[in-house]
C-alpha cells in the first residue's frame, strides 16, 4: 500500500482548497461575522443529527475512518511516526503530512460539501456556507487526523509492521 503523495497535492485535494476558500469567502461577504452567526452556527450544529439527512453524520466520519485504518496500518509497517504526533511535534514533516491527509480525505470532504449544502437548501432554505465547510471539517478531517496516528500504535502494539 501506498501513501498519497507528500509532496503534490493531487486535483481533488485542490478542489477542497479552492470550494472552502470560496465558500469562507462567500459566508463572510453573505452573514459576516456577529454574535448572531456564532449562536445560528452552534444551533444549527446541535439541531442536525435529529433532522433529515443525518446518515452522513454516520456515513461521512466512517469513510474518513476506514482511509485513517488503511494509512496507520500503512504507517506502522513502514515505521512511520504517528500521524498526528508527527503534525504536532514535527514542524518538518508537518506540512507534508498534512498534504497526505488532505489527499486522503478530499473526496469524503467534497461530498460531505454537497451534502451539507443540499440539506442546507431542503430543510433551512437558506445557504450558510461557513457552516458548511465546519461540518465538512468535523465529519471527514477531523476524525481522519485523531484515528490514523492512532491506529498505526494499535497496529505496531499488536504486531502488525510487515506485510507478511
Amino acid at each position: 500500500m501506498t501513501h498519497p503523495s507528500p509532496h503534490a497535492l493531487g486535483l481533488t485535494a485542490w478542489l477542497v482548497i479552492f470550494s472552502f476558500a470560496f465558500l469562507a469567502v462567500a459566508g463572510l461577504i453573505w452573514h459576516g461575522i456577529t454574535e448572531e452567526t456564532f449562536e445560528r452556527l452552534w444551533q444549527n450544529l446541535i439541531d442536525r443529527p435529529n433532522r433529515q439527512m443525518a446518515f452522513r453524520f454516520i456515513l461521512q466520519p466512517s469513510m474518513a475512518a476506514i482511509f485513517a485504518v488503511r494509512h496507520g496500518i500503512s504507517d506502522a509497517r513502514s515505521n512511520r511516526t504517528p500521524y498526528l504526533w508527527t503534525i504536532i511535534r514535527v514542524p518538518g514533516r508537518r506540512v507534508e503530512r498534512l498534504r497526505e491527509g488532505l489527499n486522503a480525505t478530499a473526496k469524503i470532504m467534497l461530498v460531505a460539501l454537497v451534502i451539507d449544502i443540499a440539506y442546507q437548501a431542503l430543510e433551512l432554505k437558506t445557504l450558510y456556507p461557513v457552516e458548511a465547510l465546519i461540518i465538512a471539517l468535523l465529519l471527514a478531517f477531523i476524525p481522519y487526523v485523531l484515528l490514523r496516528g492512532l491506529v498505526a500504535r494499535v497496529a505496531r502494539a499488536a504486531g502488525i509492521t510487515s506485510h507478511g
